[in-house]
């Protein structure tokens, strides 16, 4: 295959991870952003998204459609629950300090995880996609005689990763309506800038909190859920999530929406690219190196605001 098909094809796969690294890092940098504290179960609440969706879609049995359409619906419902529990039973108690929450949210990592591997076990398992029809893609050129569309061997995606693109573009633009134009959204913003000064106004600052600790976990189990039918369910899979959504959320800035979407396309695209014409290795170690040099040179962040 010629070196511009074979780009596209990287760049589409980096669309993919993109998409899913999108809806990880922006539950993070949610929780973050109004809560003030670091979650660091996070990669767990997205590993047990792909696992319930592997529980779901077993239990269910019938068409494939079927079982994911309840998986996509449910697993995250269920991760956020037990997030909203997690928020009341543990960090409630140290009061949201930030570091006894640290310390707090690595014990619930352990947990979430030793428990998946005694329940679920070892063993990586395959959730099967509802559609996964073969599509060809066109490729284009300018030559002697002026432009031409043609269709190259090899060059396909499935419907399935083009789906995975379009849930996450779509569930972007659900959460920033519900940002900025809905109530629910000006109390989180109101939480956000000052949460004392909300809870003066009558604003249920605890409750909030464990509303946002519940969607930034639901947020991280649906991206797991759009990529389990690529990517098999395992209980150690929440460890690279963490990491990369980590690096989006320093990169765009700690609590910044906007910057969270734009840093995790350019992660995801160029992790995506670097890993399919070198290795995933090098795709890691150039997003490692870009968070020093953010540290370094802008440590707010690309859109995170000034310090006073």
């Amino acid at each position: 295959m010629e070196f511009g098909p074979h780009l596209m094809l990287a760049m589409l796969e980096g669309l993919v991870q993109a998409s899913v690294l999108t809806l990880t890092a922006l539950g993070l940098s949610l929780v973050f952003g109004v809560m003030r504290v670091v979650n660091v179960a996070h990669g767990e609440f997205y590993m047990l998204g792909a696992v319930l969706a592997w529980w779901i879609t077993s239990l269910l049995g019938g068409s494939a459609l079927i079982e994911f359409t309840a998986a996509l619906i449910l697993a995250p419902l269920l991760v956020g629950l037990l997030a909203g529990l997690a928020d009341w039973l543990i960090l409630r108690r140290v009061d949201y300090d930030p570091e006894r929450t640290i310390v707090a949210t690595i014990g619930l990592l352990y947990i979430i995880q030793q428990v998946t591997l005694m329940t679920y076990g070892p063993d990586a398992r395959p959730v099967a996609p509802p559609f996964n029809t073969r599509l060809a893609l066109p490729w284009f050129e300018f030559g002697e005689n002026g432009f031409a569309l043609y269709w190259p061997w090899g060059l396909s995606t499935t419907s399935y990763k083009l789906f995975v693109i379009l849930a996450a573009i779509l569930t972007l633009i659900g959460v920033w309506l519900l940002m900025a134009k809905t109530k629910i959204g000006l109390i989180l913003r109101a939480t956000q800038l000052d949460s004392e000064t909300a809870q003066a106004f009558g604003i249920p600052v605890e409750r909030i909190y464990a509303l946002v600790f519940g969607m930034g976990a639901a947020l991280a189990a649906l991206g797991a859920v759009l990529v389990v039918p690529i990517q098999q369910a395992h209980y150690l899979m929440g460890a690279d999530p963490l990491l990369l959504s980590f690096i989006v959320v320093i990169i765009g800035g700690l609590g910044s929406l906007r910057g969270t979407v734009v840093a995790a396309i350019l992660i995801g695209m160029s992790d995506g690219i670097i890993s399919v014409f070198f290795t995933p290795t090098l795709a890691k170690m150039l997003a490692t190196l870009l968070v020093a040099m953010v540290l370094v040179y802008r440590p707010q962040g690309l859109f995170g605001a000034k310090p006073a």
